[in-house]
């Protein structure tokens, strides 16, 4: 049996109008230092985002999204350790993608723990 592990997550929202401060949840971002594991999943939900905002820039949404997803594995952050990352990526902010409040709890398996967040509070149940 494998041993749990602390690990850190955070949402993944996106603000289209900042100044109105609705969010919609696209992704969560997980963080596993003993696993050597950062990863973030990230699903748009095109008609759920145009329901909150009809004028939001889709275009401008997904390339936000992009990079925030690539900045796990490449780009300027890739030499980086895995911690200074995951710190980088949640830092407040206030664009149209911004990461949630940091969570913490105890996992054997960061990747299944990612999915299990991702189902339990990204997706909408149809």
């Amino acid at each position: 049996m494998t041993e749990s592990e602390v690990f850190e997550y955070a949402l993944i929202r996106v603000v289209p109008r900042v100044e109105r401060g609705e969010a919609v949840n696209v992704g969560v971002i997980v963080y596993a230092q003993a696993y050597r594991y950062l990863c973030a999943r990230i699903e748009l939900d095109e008609p759920r985002l145009l329901a909150v905002d009809p004028a939001a820039d889709l275009d401008a949404v997904r390339a936000g999204l992009t990079a925030f997803e690539k900045a796990c594995t490449e780009g300027p952050l890739a030499g980086r350790p895995l911690g200074e990352r995951f710190r980088w990526l949640t830092a407040p902010r206030s664009t149209i993608v911004q990461p949630g409040p940091v969570h913490s709890g105890l996992t054997a398996d960061p990747a299944a723990e990612l999915a299990h967040l991702f189902d339990t509070l990204v997706r909408v149940s149809r």
